[in-house]
């Protein structure tokens, strides 16, 4: 398997919602590489310089292509080994581009209202004024 096969997912650790579903992602082929959107990375770099918010969304690399928000979420479904519980229904539902739109921004307000409730905040990786708490 070379790294070329990884596929590349950028979330936010702090969410236990997203902590859990990113641990349990599984895909057919080559190896899922989690990155922490909270530390320090190239991958992250890379996100920041394109302009992409990611507390308004996760990012999968596939290859060279960065997939952001629901776009992201269904390139990780569309390479879903569909093994387990949680690997099943995110195939299921999010293998539809339209569902993937459809449902990614009220799973996204969920997370962001947990993690208000939580008192964490925001990753803020594109520094906005004001931003730094949900």
């Amino acid at each position: 398997m070379s790294k070329n096969d990884d596929i590349e997912v950028v979330y936010d650790k702090e969410c236990p919602i997203c902590d859990f579903y990113c641990k349990r992602a599984d895909v057919e082929d080559g190896a899922l590489v989690l990155v922490d959107a909270r530390e320090d990375s190239e991958v992250m770099r890379e996100i920041t310089a394109l302009g992409l918010d990611i507390d308004e969304g996760m990012v999968v690399r596939v290859g060279e292509e960065l997939h952001y928000g629901s776009d992201a979420i269904h390139a990780l479904a569309q390479r879903s080994s569909g093994k387990g519980v949680v690997n099943f229904l995110g195939k299921l539902v999010f293998r539809s581009r339209t569902a993937a739109r459809l449902f990614y921004p009220p799973l996204k307000a969920i997370r962001n209202l947990l993690l208000k409730l939580l008192g964490r905040s925001r990753i803020n990786n594109l520094q906005q004024d004001g931003r730094d708490r949900f």
